[in-house]
């Protein structure tokens, strides 16, 4: 190997990873969710996911083809990790085939078919297809920029391993196949050498080639195809460079599985022999037998390893540990593990699931909006950002449960679960709209402190006492929705009326000051602004309430509601608004 053919291999790493980029990123854009539903029911089952794997890598020829291919699923978050371990042990027993069909037509086959299914041979055919997608810019662009991806990838393997296969034909190269009889160093040394020419079907295939010779012994090729099996791992491993924690962790899984089937097979397989005293382990090895041994080992490995397969997923994280986001984001796919689908078999079990969750999301929903209004008088980066986070929690909680309640309203239900649905899919609505609001007043407390404004003395003792109405009308109509207490929720909409009221006179004072020269245009903005964002969260709570009378009425709709209800003097909407209006009553004199 020389300089040139140096500089060759380090142009196949670069078209394998560059493939590899391209592949994962024209995957995520063009799935859309259907491929992730399409590989989620074909390895929901960790037998199919062997199976797949197995079957897979045995049409293509390639465990490292189709460990890369893997490792670019779970990178572009289309497999989830625990899916892609049984097809990584599958792809394991898959590539044996190569050796049997080596050990019957050599290692290079002159067979139209076996050529034809190599990756080698039909990437440049699907490199062709890529690029007229590609060039066309229509609908099937991703589609082309997966095929000329993989195209890439498939070049940048075959460059690495053409640039290393001088080395095949090299005496001291093949000859440290045979020069090592410790186990263990036998073991290293075919890690080592596939390694380098990052396929274990080729590896095996030299081999099973200088077995032809007579020169080998079962006692040197055993751990040699062991350490086999090792080395080829360092493809994926390269396919993880720069990609996602998740995808790492999939490579990192594939090393693992290799690593600790080798080491327990090593393990049982010598002790029994220092008992049994193994009779063949003398004898020249040759094709059949290694890829007897070859395939003995793979299947062997995945019937003790696939019951710990979790483990194996659990010690990858250990390996790679999540960082701050990552972690977020796992606590929250736990917190809605209770929202299962199977519990869509029995609707009123599964609807009260979602009723509990609505009820977390309105209690954090109502928590966000406290901390908003507080951080208006008295900005903090730190609270701010709490902020921020709740909301993000509550748009997760509305996909959740919005998705959720749909598929739970293709069930039969009664027809009072079929209210509570309708009640729940509109309040989630409003919930989510609040703690956009409240997202809203944050963005307004971010803006005056970056530019250092303030409102006057004045108009900050009128917002203070708005802002408690806010947080007032909220903290109740949250309690209404979780008592369901139909009597509660009617004096919601009078509170809804006087929040109305009080934005108004917040206006007229704002105009009086501003005449006056004691405040400025641009803070009206800002004071507009806040104001029309507490008046429409009070509106989503008047909605939550009307939402929560509509469960012990038929067809009651929220505008036919507040058409009814009777407003005169004296009536029990006005003596309830008039209590909310002495309660609120802004400090000083009332604009005229």
């Amino acid at each position: 190997m020389d300089f040139f053919d140096l500089l060759t291999m380090v142009g196949g790493l670069a078209l394998f990873l560059y493939g590899m980029h391209l592949l994962s990123e024209g995957l995520e854009k063009l799935s859309g969710g259907r491929l992730e539903r399409v590989l989620e029911n074909l390895t929901n089952n960790r037998i199919k996911a062997v199976l797949l794997g197995a079957g897979v890598t045995a049409v293509i020829q390639s465990s490292s083809a189709t460990t890369v291919m893997v490792v670019g699923f779970v990178n572009s978050g289309i497999m989830k990790l625990s899916q892609a371990i049984g097809i990584i042990m599958g792809a394991n027993v898959g590539t044996t085939i190569t050796s049997w069909l080596l050990s019957l037509t050599g290692i290079e086959s002159d067979n139209f078919l076996l050529q034809l299914v190599k990756p080698t041979s039909f990437s440049p055919v699907l490199a062709v297809i890529g690029v007229i997608f590609i060039l066309k810019n229509g609908k099937k662009r991703d589609l082309g920029s997966i095929l000329v991806g993989f195209a890439i990838l498939m070049t940048g393997m075959d460059t690495m391993s053409s640039a290393m296969k001088p080395l095949s034909q090299v005496p001291w190269f093949t000859g440290l196949f045979t020069m090592f009889t410790n186990p263990v160093l036998g073991l290293l040394v075919g890690a080592l050498l596939t390694a380098v020419i990052q396929s274990s079907s080729a590896s095996v295939g030299i081999l099973q080639a200088l077995c032809a010779t007579g020169s080998i012994s079962y006692a040197a090729a055993v751990p040699i195809i062991l350490g086999q099996n090792i080395g080829t791992c360092v493809t994926a491993m390269m396919s993880g460079v720069g990609a996602s924690k998740n995808a790492r962790r999939a490579s990192i899984v594939h090393l693992l599985f290799n690593v600790i089937g080798t080491a327990i097979f090593l393990i049982v397989f010598y002790v029994l022999h220092a008992f049994v005293d193994f009779a063949f382990m003398e004898n020249a090895a040759d094709s059949a037998g290694i890829a007897l041994v070859h395939t003995g080992f793979n299947v062997v490995a995945t019937l003790i390893l696939l019951p710990f397969a979790d483990y194996l997923e659990k010690l990858s994280f250990i390996l790679i540990r999540r960082d701050d986001e990552e972690e977020r984001q796992a606590m929250e796919s736990e917190l809605f593990a209770k929202m299962d689908e199977r519990f869509l078999n029995t609707p009123s079990f599964a609807l009260e699931q979602a009723y509990s969750y609505t009820l977390k999301m309105a209690e954090l929903t109502s928590e966000s909006l406290g901390k908003a209004t507080y951080n208006l008088f008295d900005y903090d980066k730190k609270t701010a950002a709490e902020v921020e986070q709740m909301e993000n929690l509550v748009d997760r909680y509305d996909d959740e449960i919005s998705g959720y309640l749909v598929k739970l309203a293709s069930r039969n239900l009664s027809e009072q679960d079929s209210r509570k649905l309708n009640m729940l899919q509109h309040s989630v609505g409003d919930l989510e709209r609040i703690a956009d609001h409240a997202m809203n007043l944050v963005d307004c407390a971010r803006a005056m402190n970056k530019k250092e404004q303030s409102f006057s003395d004045k108009a900050t003792e009128e917002l203070k006492v708005f802002s408690q109405a806010v947080r007032d009308i909220v903290s109740a109509s949250v309690a209404v929705f979780e008592s369901g207490d139909e009597a509660a929720a009617r004096l919601i909409e009078p509170f809804e009326e006087t929040i109305d009221i009080l934005q108004k006179e917040m206006k007229k004072r704002h105009m009086k000051r501003l005449r006056k020269g004691k405040c400025t245009a641009e803070m009206g903005f800002v004071l507009s602004d806040i104001t029309n964002n507490f008046e429409r969260i009070a509106d989503h709570c008047s909605n939550l309430a009307i939402n929560v009378m509509q469960l012990g009425e038929d067809d009651t709709h929220a505008h036919e509601y507040v058409d009814s209800i009777e407003k005169g003097e004296g009536s029990e909407f006005d003596r309830a608004m008039q209590e909310h209006l002495r309660r609120y009553e802004l400090p000083g004199k009332a604009a005229k």
